[in-house]
């Protein structure tokens, strides 16, 4: 976690990523781009998965990461742990994104089949006849136009996002136990080795 340039360019894709999530987010609420009541959008959506796991949890640890260490990185080892921490933080927010955004997969989207009544048409599929692999299935729903493709497509960035941010994240974590627990550092070209 010593290492500033590292730090910096993997905070910033953080950051941009934590971004991304939250807009992805938000747009889980506009189905197909149209202002719906609350009791017609995807259940999961009111998870905040990108809004909270992706978004804010992952940007804290970003932020911090952009700051480059801080002067006392390699000084203090109890320095060191904060940011371990926050990184920690990042992993379980993105994490949880990642097993919301699965679940909005496989359950697929709040829709009206024609009844009149909005329903999960797919939510008793089984893994082996998912409506993901069967594209004319997604005909069943008819309100929202193309709610199944709107939903398909932002659930799979955010899942897409969530992994990405958790693997960035989770090798903070280890560079920072690394740091802590074998006392070394590098900072501008200099390696330095202390001992515990």
């Amino acid at each position: 976690m010593c290492s500033e340039m590292g730090s910096r360019y993997t905070g910033l894709l953080l950051l941009a990523l934590a971004i991304a999530a939250i807009i992805a987010n938000l747009l889980l609420y506009f189905p197909s781009g149209q202002v719906l009541e609350p009791a017609k959008i995807t259940d999961l959506v009111w998870f905040f998965h990108g809004f909270l796991g992706a978004g804010l949890l992952v940007m804290v640890p970003a932020l911090m990461l952009l700051r480059g260490g801080g002067e006392d990185c390699c000084g203090h080892r109890c320095g060191m742990l904060f940011p371990v921490l926050l990184a920690i933080q990042g992993t379980v927010g993105a994490v949880y994104c990642v097993v919301i955004s699965s679940l909005g997969l496989l359950s697929g989207p709040l829709c009206d089949t024609g009844s009149g009544n909005y329903t999960y048409p797919f939510r008793n599929y089984s893994l082996e006849n998912s409506y993901l692999l069967n594209q004319p299935t997604w005909a069943t729903c008819q309100e929202p136009e193309y709610i199944v493709l709107w939903n398909v497509v932002l659930f799979s960035i955010l899942l897409g996002i969530g992994v990405v941010e958790a693997v960035l994240c989770l090798s903070q974590v280890v560079s920072g136990l690394c740091d802590i627990f074998c006392g070394t550092c590098v900072r501008k070209g200099q390696v330095t080795i202390t001992g515990l």
